[in-house]
């Protein structure tokens, strides 16, 4: 069974391309029945049980009031067990022209070489400009 080391580099591998603008592989590593809980209550927070409640929930409306693509950047990412921490930051403009200079910290829980869970904690503050 991979541990600790072997979940981190499938995050890190899976991540890297997102830096450069795709975050298709990272995505792809994440299971359609996640348990994702976006802390806060913002309009974006909640708890969404599948990848795609997730994209309608709270991804899409998001996207939807950024003026472009975000750009993200990688951190740091740590490992203990099945439990995995990636922080990131992400980058872009709303359409009002609202800079979102966004920080991440997902705490997520693998198994089977996917992720299964998801908290993400995040500036909510930053968030409910964004949805003002």
């Amino acid at each position: 069974m991979p541990g600790a080391e072997h979940n981190k580099l499938l995050v890190r591998e899976a991540f890297r391309p997102w830096e450069a603008g795709d975050s298709g592989p990272f995505f792809a590593l994440i299971a359609d029945d996640v348990r994702w809980t976006v802390i806060g209550t913002t309009p974006a927070s909640g708890v969404f049980t599948s990848k795609q409640a997730l994209i309608d929930g709270a991804f899409a409306p998001l996207l939807d009031r950024l003026g472009g693509k975000l750009t993200a950047r990688f951190v740091d990412l740590a490992a203990e067990g099945d439990k995995v921490f990636l922080r990131f930051e992400s980058s872009g403009v709303t359409k009002t022209g609202l800079r979102y200079d966004q920080v991440y910290c997902w705490a997520m829980v693998m198994r089977d070489q996917r992720i299964v869970e998801i908290t993400a904690y995040l500036d909510t503050e930053l968030l409910v400009r964004v949805f003002a």
